[in-house]
């Protein structure tokens, strides 16, 4: 009788809001918080071992007795979890035991923060090779990965936040870059509309204040325009006892001047 081989399961794993895994067969249970946090620590060491002493301290302030058993018990309630069909006697595919811990063997294009980086890699090259309409596609997927904060199940956790704040970082600039391409393909009035949350949420940001200004001169508010300018004047004395920096002044000096190197050509504009 031909024995009949069954296709791996894929695992896709998801950090861009509260830590989730799911398959194509729907989510994957997940029970209690610390087996999330077990989950989001191995995902955070990007394919690296966590030595389970690491993930003691990791998962408790003062660890309790039989805390190694418990990872243990995770572990095992994880594997059973991601790799339901695997017969009792195969070795784990996923969550792997590698001396002195575990890993978790998860590619890139598995983890949506892998596919967000990904997309915004592409999304810099496109911009940079003067097509800015593919650019706009990939930024716009890109951001609509995000279904809440990065890692919101670790985010009180000191071993999270570096990453936390890596992938914030990349929003941000992600969120930029998409104002830059909209202004390319002629939308400065989306531009303008989507950058004041922005700067709600992070208003230190220079480029972000330059591309609002940039957005409403071309949408034809240059007092608008003018505002935003004062405003980040007014934020960046205020939060940081600085002035802005040459390129928002030479800015402003432009827009007084109605300097036609504020807008391009339609043809340039429209360039996909």
């Amino acid at each position: 009788m031909t024995r009949q081989l069954t296709a791996p399961v894929v695992v896709t794993f998801g950090v861009l809001g509260p830590v989730i895994a799911a398959t194509e067969r729907g989510p994957v249970p997940l029970r209690g918080h610390r087996q999330r946090l077990v989950l989001g620590r191995l995902l955070i060491a990007h394919g690296r071992v966590v030595p389970v002493d690491r993930l003691v301290d990791d998962l408790w302030e003062v660890p309790p007795d039989g805390a190694v058993g418990a990872i243990r018990t995770f572990v095992a309630d994880l594997r059973r979890a991601l790799e339901p069909d695997r017969p009792p006697r195969q070795p784990p595919g996923i969550l792997v035991t590698e001396p002195p811990g575990y890993v978790l063997k998860a590619a890139p294009e598995t983890v949506d923060a892998g596919q967000f980086e990904a997309a915004v890699g592409q999304a810099a090259r496109l911009l940079a090779a003067g097509r800015p309409g593919s650019a706009l596609a990939a930024l716009e997927t890109a951001l609509g990965l995000w279904r809440g904060p990065a890692y919101a199940d670790c985010a009180n956790e000191s071993w999270a936040v570096a990453e936390i704040n890596r992938l914030n970082e990349l929003r941000m600039l992600a969120v930029e870059r998409r104002a830059e391409a909209l202004l390319a393909v002629g939308r400065p009035d989306d531009a303008a509309a989507d950058l004041p949350a922005h700067l709600a949420s992070h208003p230190l940001r220079e480029d972000a204040w330059r591309l609002l200004a940039v957005a409403r001169y071309r949408a034809g508010r240059q007092g608008d325009a003018l505002a935003a300018l004062r405003e980040a004047r007014h934020v960046l004395v205020t939060e940081l006892g600085v002035d802005p920096g040459p390129e928002l002044r030479r800015l402003e000096a432009d827009i007084l001047a109605q300097a036609p190197h504020l807008t391009p050509p339609p043809e340039r504009a429209a360039t996909p």
